[in-house]
Order: C-alpha cells, then sequence, then structure tokens
C-alpha cells in the first residue's frame, strides 16, 4: 500500500454493473490481506472478479463490535484492511459506522474511498429540482413507527430519499400518500445499475395505482424520491381560519387539518400554532 501505516479501507463496490468500480478500490482489494465484508458469501465471489485473494472476515449488523475487535487486531498486527458491504457504500443505511468509530477511536487510520451510492445515483437521474436533499434511508418497518417519522417530515423544503424494500414498497408508498401532499412529485428507482433497472416519476397520488399495475414493477431493491414540500401559503391567512375553526370548537388535529386544506399553509406549522392557542 502507498499509506505508511496499516489503515481501514473504505471501499464501495458496484451496486449491480461489475463495472462501476474505481481502479484504486480494485487496487486496495488486490493488496490488503483482509477483507471485512457484510457477507462473506456475497463478497468472496466479488473479490475473485477483481483478482484480488484477501482472507474474509464477517462483518455485519449482528457483530459489529465484535469484528470492530478483529479488524483492530490485524490492524494492529501491521495488516491493512478494506470494509466492503453487499452493495454500495459501507455505513450509509449499511453496516459499518460502528465499526469505523471503534477503529478510529482506537488511534488507526480509516481512508475512505470514493465509488457507488444508490442515493446518489438515483438523485443524479432523479429530475428533482430542489437544491438541497435530506437522505432518510430505511424507514421504520412497524406502521404506526414509519407513520409518525413520516408526519415529522411533512413540512422539510428539501427533497426526501429514503431506501426501502421489495416486500415493503407498497405499503410505504401508500403511506407517504397517506401523509404528504398528493401533488408532490414521486420518483421510484428500481435496480439501479441492474439489468432491470426503471425509473418511473409521477405525482405522488398516483404511485400507488402504479405499483399495483405490474407486479414486476415491485420487485427489487428502490430508492424513492419525493419532492420538497411547496412553499408554505399566506401564514396569516392560515391562522385566520385556524383560529375561526378552533372558535367553532372543532379539535386540535381537525382545525389543522381543514385549515391546511382551505389555505395550503403547512400541516404540521397550523397543528402546532393549534396546541399552543388551545394552551
Amino acid at each position: 500500500m502507498t499509506e505508511e501505516f496499516p489503515a481501514l479501507y473504505v471501499v464501495p463496490t458496484p451496486l449491480g454493473h461489475l463495472g462501476d468500480i474505481s481502479q484504486r478500490a480494485i487496487d486496495v482489494l488486490r493488496q490488503v490481506p483482509w477483507v471485512a465484508a457484510e457477507d462473506t458469501r456475497h463478497s468472496a465471489p466479488l473479490l475473485r472478479h477483481y483478482g484480488s485473494n484477501a482472507r474474509l472476515l464477517a462483518a455485519h449488523q449482528h457483530n459489529e463490535e465484535s469484528a470492530a475487535q478483529q479488524v483492530i487486531a490485524r490492524l494492529a498486527a501491521g495488516d491493512s484492511v478494506a470494509l466492503v458491504v453487499d452493495a454500495g457504500t459501507p455505513a450509509v443505511s449499511d453496516p459499518g459506522a460502528r465499526l469505523v468509530a471503534r477503529v478510529r477511536a482506537a488511534g488507526y487510520r480509516v481512508t475512505p474511498l470514493p465509488g457507488p451510492c444508490a442515493a446518489v445515483v438515483a438523485l443524479s437521474a432523479a429530475g428533482l429540482s430542489e437544491a438541497h436533499f435530506l437522505f432518510y434511508g430505511f424507514l421504520p418497518a412497524k406502521p404506526g413507527q414509519r407513520a409518525e417519522a413520516l408526519r415529522e417530515l411533512v413540512d422539510l423544503p428539501y427533497a426526501l430519499v429514503f431506501y426501502e424494500a421489495p416486500h415493503r414498497i407498497v405499503d410505504t408508498v401508500a403511506a407517504l400518500a397517506a401523509t404528504f401532499q398528493p401533488t408532490r412529485t414521486l420518483v421510484l428507482a428500481r435496480e439501479l445499475t441492474k439489468l432491470f433497472e426503471s425509473m418511473h416519476a409521477c405525482p405522488l397520488a398516483e404511485a400507488s395505482d402504479w405499483l399495483l399495475a405490474d407486479v414486476n414493477r415491485q420487485r427489487g431493491e428502490f430508492v424513492l424520491l419525493l419532492s420538497a414540500a411547496p412553499p408554505a401559503a399566506n401564514d396569516g391567512e392560515g391562522e385566520r381560519v385556524l383560529r375561526l375553526l378552533l372558535a367553532d370548537g372543532l379539535p386540535v388535529s381537525q382545525a389543522s387539518r381543514l385549515a391546511h386544506a382551505i389555505t395550503g399553509s403547512r400541516k404540521q406549522a397550523l397543528y402546532q400554532l393549534a396546541l399552543r392557542l388551545q394552551r
């Protein structure tokens, strides 16, 4: 290796297409004696394809603490280690963050390599005009927790980026439609860089029907990109309507929902204002 001291190399690997890897990443995989992999069975053929003879050790979400100690022991012995996940960049909605933190705390160098990341790949082709985005990753699997997480994101003026698995995609898109304004654009990016790659953009209100129209549209790994909340309407008008509805005895949640529908003011902001007015 060109570095003076042993290091942990964070190495992104292809999402699907084997050509999507840098020469530097290939060089690192060929030169390190050890590779810490999310799934050794998945990574072994990949390493052989790139001509790496490195030995593998498992480093997944269920053993990350013990794997970190193994990596630190290899570094202490003078060996460099590469960290990889099944696809994409380690520690971005994948294992790796705790292992990296332990290696840093132990005083060893961590060297990141640039490379494939599904969120960035999808953003580059989504056609969303927002200057800023918020990467959320995977939403909670349980419906109640997922709904609560989405409610906190309703008024953010950023494009929102989620990851989702095929067995939850229908429920997640339905939850998005139940929470966000139906006119917001949803881009469904599926199987990026793979044989059946597809990207579909539509109003959020139409997304569930599009998914359900063909079971093949529900297959594969997804990146979901939702356009930002539209600019709030005149907040003074929203407050005026909200006060009238509360004065008529409507509950806070119903009054804020109706005021939002009438004026276009942000629902979460109206709800918080309603709580303050009630107090």
